[in-house]
């Protein structure tokens, strides 16, 4: 399980719009204006919406900074059910099921109560999926966000993150 990160471009109001990285991923490039730090942000938002709002839609962000992976975020469109696990450490975590392409394994990621702190492993497995989707629990029951990654600049996540994709 990875550690939540708390402290990535997600709050910093410079990041901008953000441009294209391949397929549907947008990315966002900043720099902290205390420590000069190199962020970069990339950003895929689920190809459905949710059953309670017709416009939202989840996203999933990973953060970088200065070359290296600092954590991975899944926010849904709609509000999460409470965690239903302890984490190794006693955290809260949430048990998502997660597909990518014909694979389906599940998953303990930390809950905050807005978003999922995604561990690394699955990251990686998304970089080079075809197909991602993630069922987790949400107030009313079970939903499931789905992604289409294919696309992405390997190379640019490689130089921003020090990630590279891998196979489940």
């Amino acid at each position: 399980m990875s550690a939540q990160y708390d402290g990535g471009a997600r709050n910093d109001d410079s990041r901008g719009q953000g441009v294209n990285a391949g397929g549907n991923w947008k990315v966002f490039d900043s720099e902290d204006r205390m420590t000069a730090a190199k962020r970069v942000t990339f950003e895929l938002v689920s190809d459905n919406n949710s059953r309670e709002d017709r416009y939202a839609r989840s996203k999933i962000e990973i953060f970088c900074e200065n070359g290296k992976y600092k954590g991975s975020e899944f926010t849904p469109s709609l509000r999460l059910a409470p965690p239903n696990r302890p984490g190794i450490w006693g955290q809260p975590q949430m048990e998502v099921m997660v597909r990518v392409d014909s694979h389906h394994d599940y998953h303990g990621w930390n809950w905050n109560g807005r978003f999922l702190a995604m561990d690394k492993n699955t990251t990686r497995e998304l970089l080079g999926a075809q197909i991602f989707r993630v069922e987790f629990g949400a107030r009313d029951g079970a939903e499931i966000a789905e992604f289409s990654p294919a696309g992405l600049d390997l190379a640019r996540v490689s130089h921003a993150c020090g990630l590279s994709p891998k196979k489940p």
